[in-house]
């Protein structure tokens, strides 16, 4: 299949998924089924009807969603190239990186196997850690010198310096973070400079962009880092927060300021925000604007295909709060909170919120 061929096949996959995508009022529709309605909605009667806890059934629920998610990944990278298909697997390889912090918390607290195996996914090949090889090793630090062999090579060294270091499972966790948004930086940087690489930078770079806000109001303002040490935590983006502007961002010495002299998107949709969680949600809706845009205006199947993804991933965490907050029986106001349709409120100060 030629390189038109190929694109013009992707679009046309594309264009038929995002027919299902959630509009805000589906969300708010969502928001007001009951259980018996949701699971026949999503058809998630066979899960919901059986017996066992809220959480047993909220995990099998979000297990569930996941697999959809991976399925539709898997028919999406059928026709990429090498470099494309590695690249969208390095975004899905997220969810590895899930089980990969369950399993050095469960090693750090000397958890039960059987306990840190329940709350693990169950993923495809593409993006499955060697688990069971994994659960073998004694501690945090020897199951990252069993990564080092394959390809977490990179992250999984520079994580276990990191730990014997400093001890921290905050470090370890951040470093892991750190590694997985350096990576998907890098794959962009090699994709050249032609309409189709625009449109990466900025699907991407947005996604970095969120990152390397919160990291850094987090680091700076909630666990008073000083500028040079939340400097090192942070990424350059191959979008808007490139290696010199993160420097005068870390110089800054309150969120006002760092808010404030963020470029032109970032600044408007941040102000006024006021607290990190609130922060996080805009930040949210702005990846999925920009997502939406490249799905809409986007000649790139490459990149429309990773917007799809990201925004399929979004709809299928609406699923899995709506299911949530009945199976835990929430007032409809901390539902609408939690599906981000009313602004987030906390009290405490950024540091306690932290």
């Amino acid at each position: 299949m030629t390189s038109a061929a190929h694109n013009a096949y992707l679009n046309t996959r594309v264009a038929a998924k995002a027919t299902q995508l959630f509009s805000l009022d589906d969300v708010r529709r969502f928001s007001l089924l009951s259980l018996g309605e949701i699971a026949q909605e999503f058809v998630l009667g066979s899960i919901l009807e059986e017996t066992g806890s809220a959480r047993a059934k909220g995990r099998a629920v979000e297990q569930a969603l996941i697999q959809v998610l991976l399925e539709e990944l898997a028919q999406l990278v059928r026709p990429m190239n090498h470099e494309e298909r590695g690249l969208v697997l390095a975004w899905a390889r997220k969810f590895a990186l899930f089980n990969l912090k369950t399993l050095l918390r469960g090693k750090i607290r000397q958890l039960d196997p059987q306990e840190i195996r329940e709350n693990l996914y169950d993923l495809p090949p593409q993006v499955r850690l060697s688990n069971e090889d994994l659960f073998r090793v004694e501690s945090a630090v020897e199951l990252l010198r069993c990564l080092e062999g394959g390809p977490l090579t990179l992250l999984a060294r520079q994580a276990r310096e990191i730990y014997e270091k400093r001890q921290e499972s905050f470090a370890l966790e951040a470093a892991i973070d750190q590694r997985y948004y350096a990576e998907l930086a890098r794959r962009v940087a090699r994709l050249g400079d032609g309409k189709a690489a625009r449109q990466m930078r900025v699907l991407i770079g947005s996604l970095v962009d969120h990152a390397n806000v919160l990291w850094l109001l987090r680091f700076r303002f909630a666990y008073r880092l000083s500028p040079s040490e939340t400097f090192y935590q942070l990424v350059p983006s191959p979008h808007l927060l490139y290696r010199q502007r993160l420097l005068d961002l870390v110089s800054l010495d309150d969120e006002v300021k760092v808010i404030a002299a963020l470029p032109g998107s970032l600044r408007e949709v941040l102000t006024g925000s006021g607290n990190l969680m609130e922060i996080q949600r805009r930040l949210g809706m702005h990846g999925s604007e920009i997502a939406r845009d490249v799905l809409r205006h986007g000649e790139c199947g490459l990149a429309r295909a990773l917007a799809y993804l990201m925004l399929r991933e979004t709809d299928q965490r609406v699923v899995f709060t709506v299911v949530q907050s009945q199976l835990l029986n929430l007032p409809a106001y901390y539902v609408e909170l939690a599906l981000g349709l009313q602004p987030s409120i906390c009290v405490h100060q950024w540091q306690e919120a932290a």
